[in-house]
């Protein structure tokens, strides 16, 4: 079982090295973003063990550029910090699992052994209802090859409207989902967020795909001609 570990803080790599090495692993070890992508591409591994704070490229662009490349080896993030955000990008990136420092060293192997049970199945990324495209590992939004720039809240709510495509979602589970939890705002700015995504997903392009059902909440399909606009 091969494990490459990117990281920068050398006392630390070097005694995570030791321990896996006791274990069993074979570890390869690199100091900083540019050394890690390039032996993350160049040479085969069951785990990638990713700090995120790292000299020359940081762990989410390395991560981002491995997705890109479909470099599809399990990622554990390693990081100090825990920010619900800070997790969530790292998942929208691509990455399998997240462990803040300081770490118990047997939960470490636990996680890699179960990220090499799961292995890598390649991974569909791009999200695709119609002529609309979502890339989470990019973050870009493009209907019929046209790129839309959205706000990381639009964007976010426009992927979770598109993970459940085709059903009602309603503001409580949109709330829930896409705002964070320390929110304790009213429940209309998710209308005032459906309508900023319809002037830009829908309204250019003279399509309606994200359609408001009374009384239970939004539903967004593939898209459609609104009545009366055939031809104009």
């Amino acid at each position: 079982m091969r494990v490459l570990m990117v990281e920068d803080e050398k006392v630390l790599a070097d005694t995570v090295r030791r321990g896996l090495i006791n274990e069993g692993f074979v570890v390869d070890l690199t100091h900083d973003g540019v050394s890690g992508l390039s032996a993350a591409t160049e040479n085969p591994y069951d785990v990638i063990l990713l700090d995120l704070m790292l000299p020359l490229k940081n762990g989410y662009d390395v991560l981002k550029e491995l997705r890109q490349r479909k470099v599809w080896t399990p990622v554990l993030m390693l990081t100090a910090k825990d920010g619900e955000y800070d997790q969530t990008d790292a998942f929208d990136l691509g990455a399998d699992d997240y462990l803040t420092k300081p770490f118990s060293f047997l939960v470490l192997v636990a996680r890699i052994r179960a990220l090499i049970r799961r292995g890598a199945p390649e991974r569909p990324v791009v999200l695709t209802l119609g002529s609309l495209t979502l890339d989470p590992v990019d973050r870009s939004v493009r209907r019929s090859g046209r790129l839309i720039s959205l706000t990381a809240r639009e964007f976010g709510l426009l992927q979770y409207l598109m993970r459940r495509h085709d059903q009602i979602v309603s503001k409580s589970e949109i709330l829930d989902n896409v705002w964070d939890s320390a929110y304790e705002g009213g429940d209309n700015v998710v209308e005032v967020y459906i309508g900023y995504l319809r002037r830009k997903i829908d309204a250019p392009f003279g399509v309606s795909s994200l359609a408001t059902v009374r009384g239970m909440g939004y539903l967004l399909s593939a898209e459609k001609i609104p009545e009366g606009a055939a031809g104009q």
